[in-house]
């Protein structure tokens, strides 16, 4: 019996709180795996929580139809409603998220003028600061826990930031798997360690310390490079979306 025959079976002889008990270690896994990218202040018995709501709602509205595993479903729903509790308690300061933007703005022009990626050493330059604050920032957005893939991936432009918030933007056009596409090549076009670095964090799923390991650099300089693809990344998917709502 396959997994969807398996939860039909399971749901129609009631007993879905077998279901939720099953999946109680997939919940604590995912939130064991975000707290490697959030500060000290976000506690894993509230990220928990959130998950065990987001696994009832998946139970309550999981349609056998759509195609998607149960496990699949489940763990997109406990991902968002960690996420949507971490952006409800935002602590970042508003200057955290307007020096990230700056960040990200720097990026772009020095990428749409030079047509390379934009170093940090060029970021800098561009900012007109020396290294050393220019990685402070890095280091202060890696905390910005109103941004990462997983929310691009799932809201789009909405984890842009609260200036961009207002912009219109067509906003079932976000929720499509073209931007699913594009992001996709956006991170297959990041500087290889950028890469690198997502890749092992979304795909192999390693924390910070590990991949400072696998890298032999420090879990501070991984999460400088972690801020920096993240905000490349913010970069390129916002001349996309422009691209798009004006077709």
């Amino acid at each position: 019996m396959n997994g969807a025959a398996m939860y039909a079976t399971t749901m129609q002889t009631g007993s879905s709180d077998d279901l939720v008990i099953q999946h109680v270690p997939l919940v604590k896994r995912i939130a064991f795996h975000l707290m490697g990218r959030l500060p000290d202040s976000v506690l894993v018995d509230d990220l928990i929580q959130a998950g065990m709501l987001g696994l009832l709602e998946a139970v309550k509205n999981y349609d056998v139809s759509q195609g998607a595993s149960f496990d699949t479903y489940a763990g997109i729903r406990i991902r968002g409603s960690m996420l949507d509790e971490v952006r409800r308690s935002d602590w970042t300061p508003r200057s955290v998220h307007k020096k990230s933007r700056m960040v990200s703005n720097a990026i772009r022009e020095i990428e749409n003028s030079t047509g390379r990626e934009a170093r940090e050493a060029d970021i800098a330059e561009y900012l007109g600061m020396e290294i050393e604050e220019y990685n402070h920032i890095l280091q202060d957005s890696a905390g910005c826990k109103t941004f990462s893939v997983e929310q691009l991936a799932e809201s789009g432009d909405s984890v842009f930031g609260e200036a961009d918030r207002n912009n219109e933007q067509p906003i079932d056009l976000l929720g499509e798997a073209c931007f699913q596409q594009a992001l996709a090549q956006a991170i297959m076009g990041l500087p290889e360690r950028e890469r690198l670095v997502v890749s092992l964090y979304y795909d192999e799923e390693l924390n910070l310390r590990e991949i400072g390991e696998v890298l032999e650099v420090s879990e501070s300089r991984v999460s400088q490079i972690s801020s920096q693809a993240m905000l490349r990344l913010r970069s390129r998917l916002s001349d996309w979306l422009e691209d798009n709502s004006n077709n």
